[in-house]
């Protein structure tokens, strides 16, 4: 392609697009550059692989340090796994464009989009969202986009469009919407416990700049004389979808009205009906027949066109009757139970969430500044102090599989958990503590992410961290029909499979602090996301009245096998001494006091123990080791060694002084011998430094008051 550049201004910032310069043999290239940051993104599409019958579509995004002019850590010193931000942000290049293809694709695409520089007042990510749609227009892919992404922010009272790192930071929303020529197809947040109202005009501004992304791509398009691919639709079977729909139709709908089967029940009923009324039927019409010829070159079509028609049957079930699978009303929560502190001892904190058949188990440890994450990527902000960690095991909807290190989707529902729950953590200054939860999902039926919210947040109460407010969550759906539209709350997983929606919302009972939504269809209106935004809300309170019935508040003490912290600032200079050579003499004082020490470079050292005792002992010995000695303070002190013009006593630890002979006692002391011994402990005042910042030591002029409260703080 021939080499073109195109400039697009966006919100005071030109947005620049060069096309043909990079990656000839990709299918589309494009290199989106603002500001100083650049990103270039490769679509490419190969033919399909035999037996597929979804949609694999691959998206990677790839992070660069020499996009930050940095070199690698780790032994190889080159990027090796992506880490858990890039993995999010390839997630967030997936969920607007996978529904934007067409359901029959079946060739292999691949997105791979890569930070080639970076500044920090221009975040990549939606710029990659966007230049994916762009790479796939030019890769001439059918594509029912044009689609782009925009992040807002919120400082003080007004919207930003496509703020700087900063500028998140200090905001109290960092939210980003993603639209097609349709409609919103995707909505990410964090907020800080912001109003309904805030969030949906929030969304109302981005998309309206998103409109501006979708019609500079329509022009792009159309200068460079490309043409939005199309194609059609592979003709169905016609005489198979009828033979299955005559023969199951009644069944399917009564199986789907008998609202006291449970998941498994309905699915094995289902199961049943496919094999007796289709299967099995089919099989007995002789090879010959064309039903059984087209199963035989489609041996996925009798699954195929079932599970389309009870998707139909369920959908006009509610539309129609009001009434879902369960016999929920549309705006009904499913049965609640919670549970706090279940498991014994050495747990921190746990709490038990279950909602219908959902059933999360989250469980809180504390730790030290030394168990933070360093996260070694792009983003200015190198350390996380709250980690939550999602694990779905196959056992929670009755699979065997072997277990694997967390995917995609479990780093995407942990992050969305640790996004709801970071507004309403303590500060590090209040509590000092490195948080970590895990949410083990024991069975799912819909919704765990949000349970895992739920559950999370009962664990930290019951670990007695003083989190600000309770956070609860949902999960919202959407079934769509022509004009005809219904929004579902607390959706289960047939819902979620067969339904055009899964919006999650969490917050406080002031407003929310985080959103997912992600959609099948090509786009939604903004009156529809609103009303599923506020139908939310009783549910979420419906769900925390629940959750406060277990537990209202933080315990007011932490487990007694929780680490006690203590924290003490000492003099930078002499963080080197209180280390030692070699990590001596830090290493002395862990084993001494059986803590753990965490020294920060501005001088601020953490002390953890789970006896209080001890901890208070290591900071004692710290505190002795770097304090500062005066003229006049007064000290217990032990004698190390003897000369014969004095005796030389250790005051604190690693601070050594001399008593010269005439001041051992009152009068004449004949030898050293005579007043002291090695080992002997014994109270002295600081008479002076010498010239050469030598500790001069005495035992004369000490109050018997002094020297009570010397020998008091040395016990």
């Amino acid at each position: 392609m021939q080499e073109f550049d195109k400039s697009i201004p966006f919100d005071g910032r030109d947005i620049q697009l060069k096309v043909g310069l990079l990656s000839p043999q990709a299918g589309g290239s494009v290199l989106v550059q603002s500001g100083d940051t650049s990103v270039l993104i490769n679509a490419t599409r190969a033919k399909g692989r035999d037996g597929i019958d979804f949609l694999p579509l691959l998206v990677d995004y790839e992070e660069k340090h020499y996009a930050k002019g940095s070199i690698p850590g780790g032994f190889l010193r080159r990027e090796g796994r992506p880490g858990e931000r890039a993995t999010l942000t390839s997630r967030l290049i997936d969920r607007p464009m996978r529904p934007l293809f067409p359901n029959w694709i079946r060739d292999d695409i691949q997105i791979v989009a890569t930070t080639l520089t970076l500044d920090e007042d221009v975040p990549p990510d939606v710029l990659a969202v966007t230049g994916a749609s762009i790479a796939v227009l030019l890769a001439e892919i059918p594509f029912y986009g044009p689609m782009a992404a925009v992040r807002v922010g919120l400082i003080g009272d007004d919207f930003i469009l496509n703020p700087s790192y900063a500028e998140v930071a200090q905001g109290e929303l960092d939210l980003v919407v993603a639209g097609s020529p349709d409609g919103i197809i995707m909505v990410e947040a964090g907020a800080n416990q912001l109003p309904e109202e805030d969030i949906i005009e929030a969304i109302d501004f981005g998309y309206e700049a998103v409109q501006e992304l979708i019609q500079a791509q329509r022009d792009l398009i159309k200068e460079l004389g490309i043409e939005i691919a199309t194609a059609e639709t592979p003709q169905e079977n016609e005489a198979l979808k009828q033979f299955i729909s005559d023969r199951t139709t009644a069944d399917i709908k009564q199986i789907l009205s008998q609202y006291d089967f449970d998941k498994k029940a309905r699915d094995t009923a289902l199961d049943e009906i496919k094999a007796t009324k289709v299967e099995a039927e089919i099989a007995e019409l002789g090879e010959e027949d064309p039903l059984s010829v087209a199963v035989q070159e489609d041996s996925k079509a009798i699954g195929k066109y079932f599970k389309s028609l009870t998707k139909k049957l369920m959908r006009s079930q509610i539309i129609e009757d009001g009434i879902r699978v369960d016999g929920r009303k549309l705006d009904q929560v499913r049965p609640i139970s919670c549970q706090v502190g279940l498991l014994p001892r050495r747990v921190h904190g746990c709490g038990l969430f279950q909602r219908g058949l959902t059933q999360v188990l989250s469980l809180t440890t504390l730790g030290t500044s030394g168990d933070a994450q360093d996260l070694d990527d792009l983003h200015p902000n190198s350390e996380k102090r709250y980690l939550h960690h999602y694990n779905f095991p196959p056992f929670s909807v009755g699979e065997t599989k072997p277990l694997r290190s967390a995917g995609r989707r479990e780093i995407g529902h942990g992050a969305l958990a640790e996004r709801s729950l970071m507004p309403v953590l303590p500060s590090q200054e209040d509590f000092p503590y490195v948080l970590r939860v895990v949410s083990e999902v024991l069975s799912s039926n819909g919704s765990t992410s949000m349970g895992s919210v739920c559950g999370s947040t009962l664990s930290l109460m019951d670990a007695g961290v003083p989190i600000s407010k309770p956070v609860s969550g949902a999960a919202m759906g959407l079934i769509k029909e022509g004009d005809e539209v219904r929004i579902l709350t607390d959706i289960q997983g047939i819902e979620d499979f067969l339904g055009d929606m899964d919006f999650k919302v969490a917050g406080t009972d002031s407003g929310i602090t985080a959103l997912q939504m992600d959609m099948k269809i090509t786009g939604l209106s903004m009156d529809v996301i609103a009303t599923a935004i506020r139908q939310a809300l009783p549910a979420r309170m419906h769900i925390l009245g629940k959750m406060l019935e277990a537990i209202d508040k933080p315990r007011e003490e932490l487990s007694p096998y929780a680490p006690r912290l203590l924290t003490l600032k000492i003099d930078p200079d002499l963080i080197g001494m209180v280390i030692g050579p070699s990590g001596k003499t830090i290493k002395a004082i862990v084993e001494q006091t059986d803590s753990k020490i965490d020294i920060e470079d501005d001088g601020t050292v953490i002390i953890a123990a789970v006896e209080a005792e001890k901890a208070e002992r290591a900071k004692k010995l710290i505190y002795n080791m770097t304090r500062k000695l005066n003229e006049g303070d007064v000290y217990l002190g032990k004698v190390t060694r003897i000369i014969d013009i004095g005796a030389f006593v250790e005051v604190l630890p690693g601070k050594e002084g001399m008593i010269h002979i005439s001041q051992l006692a009152e009068g004449r002391v004949g030898k050293v011998e005579d007043e002291v011994a090695v080992g002997d402990e014994i109270v002295v005042k600081v008479r002076n430094f010498d010239n050469k910042g030598r500790l001069n030591l005495t035992r004369l002029g000490i109050h018997p008051d002094e020297a009570a409260k010397a020998r008091e703080e040395a016990e």
